[in-house]
């Protein structure tokens, strides 16, 4: 089948100029509908799709202005181009500030139609790429990075566009591992400031005097080793959004000056003397009580109140196990060069897991399972023994049925635990693990091959 450049209809009631125009654009390989009135053209316009619409301003039945406002209200992606006979160019000029690409006017030449179309249909396209760009940028935030089908992922998918379009303070309440940053660099990638800068700390990682220059900048002698002068995150952030991971672990002294920034946008540079202003989001995030920080006085009341005006709670892993599969999925294609599953019972055992380290921990797992393996299929053999162990830990004896039961595999799943239990505890050394079962070292390395415990 030939590939046609584009679906163009004409509405044109003067029979000639319909023909000419559809020999002309069909001979540059357009897909061309013609209709002999408004009316037709409207008909077509409601039960079809077409690029790009040409029609004439006078005509009986529908006019072009009547046909410009219904298309537009029907398809508005169409571009709408109006022939207009020699005199009546203003009311096409008016029709182009009602929605209209341009205008045509009779009589006209072949290779003004052919460039006019082709521009529009060329703006179109470009227009049409351009948002599904966009679209592909936020649907890679939020389906590559973060991942969950669970309610309570969804709920957050849902919250972080509204916030995403807000300039307030942002409190990010999240397990370590949980994601917090994703979701912070998510609101900021949503918003009118995505075009600047997105600049991210962690305050846990600075002691506090190196941290209040981190975030402030500092002169040159304000310290021993200020060489120069250091432009702060707040300055480089400037009209973005900066994001303070960790602000429970923020010094009561530097607090003081961040809720300043807060407040009134200004701050001074350590060793500084002059105010430096700046217009930036905060986001911050912490993994603590905040509320109980805030009881016991190591955290400004005033403060925690500035920064929590849209608070958003991250749920922990355990409490979203259905996203579990998901998450494995995404981070066995974005590690492994080979195609790769887990089975089922794998599967099973990594959803029983508590994963205190939540989503970054099941990463990590995945990409040492990735590494150390090269099985297409990943079977619980495969997993870390603290995952086996657990799940054998927590596996319950079952009952005595008419049906009966495998006491050989009951029995050895008692053995297992022990085993992982004593590696626990002997930290890994098999001498000492040996011995806290009262086993030789030699029946102990039997036991390890015989369930393949690495």
């Amino acid at each position: 089948m030939e590939k046609y450049k584009g679906r163009i209809l004409i509405v044109e009631d003067e029979k000639s100029m319909r023909e000419v125009l559809k020999i002309l654009l069909e001979g540059e390989k357009y897909e061309v509908v013609s209709a002999s009135d408004g009316l037709e053209g409207l008909s077509y316009i409601t039960n079809d799709i077409f690029d790009l619409v040409i029609t004439d301003i006078k005509m009986p039945k529908v006019g072009g202005f009547e046909l410009l406002k219904k298309a537009k209200e029907i398809s508005p992606d169409t571009i709408i181009i109006m022939i207009t006979a020699f005199g009546t160019t203003e009311a096409a000029i008016d029709a182009m500030k009602s929605g209209a690409y341009d205008y045509i006017n009779k009589p006209f030449k072949i290779d003004e139609i052919r460039l006019i179309v082709e521009k529009a249909l060329e703006k179109k396209r470009l227009s049409e790429e351009v948002s599904l760009l966009r679209k592909k940028v936020k649907t890679t935030y939020r389906l590559e990075n973060i991942i969950g089908q669970s309610p309570q992922m969804q709920e957050l998918f849902k919250l972080i566009p509204k916030i995403a379009q807000s300039n307030s303070s942002v409190l990010i309440i999240g397990e370590s591992g949980s994601g917090k940053e994703l979701v912070a660099a998510a609101l900021h990638n949503l918003s009118q400031r995505k075009d600047r800068n997105f600049v991210a700390i962690n305050c846990a990682a600075f002691p506090e005097g190196l941290l209040e220059s981190e975030l402030f900048g500092h002169m040159r002698g304000a310290f021993t080793g200020a060489i120069h002068n250091k432009q702060g995150l707040f300055e480089v952030a400037d009209s973005g959004s900066i994001f303070l991971d960790e602000i429970g672990e923020m010094p009561i002294n530097l607090q003081a000056k961040l809720l300043r920034v807060l407040e009134n946008g200004s701050f001074r540079r350590v060793g500084g003397t002059t105010d430096i202003k700046v217009d930036v989001r905060v986001i911050s995030a912490t993994n603590k009580d905040i509320k109980e920080e805030t009881a016991s006085g190591r955290f400004r009341e005033d403060l925690y109140y500035r920064l929590n005006v849209v608070p958003i709670q991250i749920p922990p892993l355990r409490e979203r196990k259905e996203d579990i599969p998901l998450l494995v999925e995404h981070f066995l294609k974005k590690i492994s060069n080979q195609p790769r599953k887990i089975t089922p019972e794998a599967m099973r055992v990594l959803m029983g897991y508590p994963w205190k380290g939540n989503v970054r921990e099941l990463e990590n797992v995945i990409e040492r399972i990735a590494l150390l393996t090269e099985k297409e299929e990943i079977t619980p053999a495969e997993l870390p023994n603290e995952i086996a162990g657990y799940a054998d830990e927590t596996k319950e004896i079952p009952e005595l049925t008419a049906e009966g039961v495998d006491i050989d595999k009951i029995i050895g799943d008692i053995e297992k635990r022990y085993l992982f239990k004593a590696l626990e505890k002997s930290g890994g050394v098999k001498k000492e693990a040996a011995k806290l079962l009262n086993l030789s070292f030699r029946s102990f390395r039997h036991r390890l091959a015989k369930y393949k415990m690495k």
